[in-house]
């Protein structure tokens, strides 16, 4: 079993920065990729970042040049830096991950950014 926790969400300012930490444990004998989705309310969850074991990275549309994702291979740590935020930008963050071909999500951390 793997597990997943975030911390780093609260209330941010708008045009503030936040940083989210993911750490993984469990039984990881192959972690593929980790990333970051998010879910507003009366909105569909969505993927915001992911970066793979290549190093290469995805990200939204709506955050791109504003977050930047980086992970921790030897720990199994995936971080997301979000600056610039937006009011948009609130939501509940999941930390999400692969471990050999399954998803697994964390509970999630939320993220409120006020004008």
């Amino acid at each position: 079993q793997v597990q997943l926790v975030e911390s780093g969400g609260g209330l941010v300012q708008a045009g503030g920065s936040l940083r989210l930490s993911c750490a993984a444990s469990g039984s990881i004998f192959s972690m593929n990729a980790m990333g970051w989705h998010r879910q507003a309310p009366e909105k569909q969850r969505e993927v915001v970042a992911v970066v793979a074991n290549s190093g290469s990275t995805h990200y939204a549309d709506s955050v791109k040049g504003r977050f930047t994702i980086s992970r921790d291979n030897a720990n199994n740590t995936a971080s997301l830096q979000m600056n610039s935020l937006k009011p948009e930008d609130t939501a509940v963050y999941y930390c999400w991950a692969v471990v050999a071909g399954i998803n697994y999500w964390g509970k999630g951390t939320l993220v409120t950014v006020y004008s």
